[in-house]
């Protein structure tokens, strides 16, 4: 696709939006959306949509399997997307960036991340969760994220590390 305001050649993007609950993903991904033209999907926002909870992990893995189906197709035709999933698992995140590869798509990883006090203080302001997530939950996330580290970073276009 070319940038009509350039004439350069534009790859469509995947931003793969990482990071536990309260770290800004949402926040972080509105700033995206405001300032690249990209499809956001959020897999809370159509569970939310949807009125299934957000703790039915079999709904949510289809609900993320749907909404990959769907990112796939608009990269295909030229359109960048957020992916606003948490990407816990280092795995997960692999699966994502080459799937985009393998369609042309430049691939960027935001990490985002926050110190457990200022994790629960959020999640406990938004009052979202039900049941509410306990200071407890948040660490049992802490010790289970596989956080990116420098090496996986590097395989994207771009990789950075967001403090919020």
């Amino acid at each position: 696709m070319t940038d009509p305001a350039t004439g350069h050649e534009r790859r469509p993007t995947l931003f793969i939006i990482c990071g536990l609950p309260g770290s800004g993903k949402t926040m972080h991904a509105r700033k995206l959306t405001a300032s690249v033209p990209a499809i956001d999907l959020a897999a809370d926002d159509w569970m939310g949509a949807l009125a299934i909870n957000l703790y039915d992990e079999h709904a949510r893995a289809r609900v993320e399997r749907l909404q990959w189906t769907v990112a796939q197709e608009l990269l295909k035709l030229g359109v960048s997307v957020i992916i606003e999933w948490g990407t816990w698992g280092r795995s997960e995140r692999d699966e994502l960036r080459v799937g985009a590869q393998s369609l042309g798509a430049a691939v960027e990883l935001h990490y985002l991340t926050a110190p457990l006090d200022v994790l629960f203080d959020r999640v406990r302001r938004r009052s979202t969760e039900d049941p509410p997530l306990t200071r407890d939950d948040l660490s049992g996330y802490a010790a289970t994220i596989q956080v990116p580290d420098e090496e996986e970073l590097a395989l994207y276009d771009r990789g950075v590390v967001i403090a919020t």
